[in-house]
């Protein structure tokens, strides 16, 4: 399970860490500026466990104000994505009650590119591979659906949910 949390910030920050490099156009500025991956929300009812644990997990470091990833959208469409996914310790709490999942204090971090137009943002990896997920702006919530990543155990979904800061 621990496993399949990681891949999961690990693939969401491939995911935002490449682009295309196409000129961007004026009505989709809104994703220009740095965004924190601040929860995921998915439907309690048929969530796998392994999407009920990213939930928890990520629930627990927001409330602590520990960012686990942050990409930065520039308008040269450059994309800086800091992501801590990799250096994630979860434990039980001493007690034995819940959680203990200390803020990590290294991160990975990548430069690369990507292209936002009409709501569909495009990246390509290291081996110039495209991928194009939707990616819902509204106000200072960015909201991408999981599903369109592909991540193994969370077939039933799920929403990513990024605050620009």
């Amino acid at each position: 399970m621990k496993r399949n949390l990681l891949t999961l910030f690990v693939v969401t920050a491939l995911l935002f860490s490449c682009s295309s490099d196409k000129d961007d156009l004026s009505e989709d500025n809104a994703i220009v500026g740095s965004w924190e991956l601040t929860a995921l929300e998915i439907d309690d009812s048929t969530a796998s466990d392994d999407e009920k644990f990213a939930q928890d997990i990520l629930s627990f470091l927001s409330e602590i104000n520990c960012s686990l990833m942050t990409i930065t959208f520039n308008a040269d469409l450059s994309v800086i994505t800091e992501n801590s996914g990799n250096y994630l310790d979860i434990n039980v709490n001493p007690v034995g009650t819940g959680l203990d999942v200390p803020c990590p204090t290294e991160k990975d971090t990548s430069v690369d590119s990507y292209m936002y137009e009409g709501g569909v943002l495009t990246y390509i990896d290291e081996n110039k591979v495209e991928t194009t997920v939707n990616a819902e702006i509204s106000g200072n919530i960015m909201r991408v659906n999981a599903t369109e990543l592909d991540f193994a155990d969370f077939n039933d979904g799920g929403v990513l949910i990024f605050t620009k800061r």
